[in-house]
């Protein structure tokens, strides 16, 4: 996300040095370039104003305390005014999903075709049913696409939820209905309903959602909006606005949106919160929206929560507990303890996830890296460790020229290949000794070398 604003800010904090005190001379230059990455990562024009105008107002006259540059001073400044400008100032509340209403509780999901409505219904009904602990039910009421219904059946599957199913032929308020009465009757918690999109807006559509709204009194009404779409997601945001009393916004696609305007515009546009953001398109792939933790990925400075919480999802505690106290008693890093850190690192959503969650310095280590044919690589080292039999595993050391023949061609690779793992298996093993020493440091030193392209 606006991997501009990053590159612009640190090229001006390192000019920005020797001052005592932001004043307009010297922020002059950093507000230009501010300015002109906000502009670049599509940011409607009366948001980059607005932004802008509250920086400058809180910048000038700050004094630079105790170890700080000017630019980093300034930094501090405009990490405050994004998180302010994306929600922070409406207090942590403003990000939750609201329950307090008799069961169930009705969610809308608002927004045009091809936003990503009914893959993050099925995200979010995830993320209630497991985070929240509620009994999800899901509906369609796009009767015109006809494959919608079957879509969200599918993934309502794929997360364990409940379903409530609908045909083309229905009433889209007639099945909203439906749907709410069975919810009842079967004591869900949240009913989940999934609209009609279209390619444009048009008046129709409008009508259509607006009736939905009247008869289900939903207690959150969320317009899901592509994070990809730039100045277009301005004139959509406005007019479901003026059509819906929208309660919060989901943001789909961040992690394919190299510009991220929309992440600013919106939630501007709308005044409305930005609840949640889509991360992946896997389906644990939603985020709750934290304004400071995204104003911090946007400056570069990482979101080490984020990282953390991943960790805490993915990492089998017991597992890395045990890998800790062989290290630590003087046993060795074997090949079935490497395969399982690849394991633990997929489950964190792969190479690419955790280094978006780095601050800037890891990532420029990793930059001129190929994150897909790392992911590649990652995966053909499992293969080839599967290869190998139980003795190979426990015992590297035995891994010669002929077990090498025999280990690439189960693995249908060259012979270099496994060369190339072993390497890097290695490397690994040599890490886990400096680990050992107390040696972290060393080791975050050292994991440059295990990426494609870094060394």
């Amino acid at each position: 996300m606006l991997d501009n604003l990053t590159q612009r800010l640190a090229k001006v904090v390192k000019t920005m040095r020797g001052e005592a005190r932001l004043t307009e001379s010297n922020t002059a230059d950093m507000l230009r370039e501010v300015r002109l990455a906000l502009l670049e990562a599509d940011v409607a024009l009366p948001a980059v104003r607005e932004f802008i105008s509250r920086v400058k107002e809180k910048a000038l006259g700050e004094d630079v305390v105790g170890s700080l540059t000017p630019g980093q001073a300034l930094v501090g400044v405009v990490q405050r005014e994004l998180a302010s400008i994306m929600g922070a100032d409406l207090g942590p509340e403003a990000s939750q999903l609201n329950f307090a209403t008799q069961p169930p509780a009705v969610i809308l999901m608002a927004g045009l075709q091809g936003a990503g409505k009914t893959t993050t219904v099925g995200k979010l009904a995830k993320f209630l049913k497991e985070q929240k602990k509620k009994k999800v039910l899901t509906v369609s009421t796009d009767v015109y696409r006809p494959a919608a219904i079957g879509q969200l059946q599918t993934v309502t599957a794929q997360v364990d939820a409940d379903f409530f199913p609908s045909h083309v032929t229905d009433k889209p308020v007639a099945i909203a209905l439906a749907a709410l009465d069975y919810a009842k009757k079967h004591y869900h918690d949240v009913l989940i309903v999934d609209t009609a999109g279209r390619l444009g807006i048009d008046e129709a559509m409008m009508h259509e959602i607006a009736a939905l709204h009247a008869a289900l009194k939903p207690i959150e009404t969320l317009f899901v909006v592509d994070a990809m779409l730039g100045q277009d997601a301005i004139n959509t945001a406005k007019a479901f606005n003026d059509a819906l009393p929208l309660t919060g916004v989901v943001l789909t696609k961040l992690d394919g949106d190299a510009r991220g305007g929309a992440a600013l515009s919106v939630r501007h546009i709308t005044g409305k919160p930005v609840k949640f953001a889509g991360v992946a398109e896997k389906l644990d792939g939603l985020e709750p929206f934290d304004p400071n933790r995204m104003a911090n990925r946007i400056l570069g400075m990482g979101d080490i929560l984020a990282l953390v919480e991943e960790a805490r999802k993915g990492v089998d505690v017991a597992a890395a507990k045990d890998l800790a106290d062989k290290i630590k008693g003087g046993g060795r890093f074997d090949l079935n303890d490497f395969k399982a850190q690849l394991s633990q690192m997929k489950k964190m959503g792969g190479l690419s996830g955790l280094i978006d969650k780095l601050p800037a310095q890891f990532q420029q280590a990793a930059g001129n890296a190929d994150m897909d044919q790392a992911e590649k690589q990652v995966r053909r080292m499992e293969g080839i460790i599967n290869s190998m039999t139980p003795q190979e595993r426990a015992k590297p050391d035995l891994i010669k020229a002929s077990r090498k023949r025999r280990i690439a061609t189960g693995a249908g690779v060259q012979v270099q290949e496994v060369n190339r793992m072993l390497a890097q298996f290695e490397q690994m093993q040599s890490m886990m000794k400096k680990l050992k020493g107390g040696g972290m440091m060393k080791m975050m030193r050292g994991m440059k070398g295990m990426l494609p392209g870094t060394r």
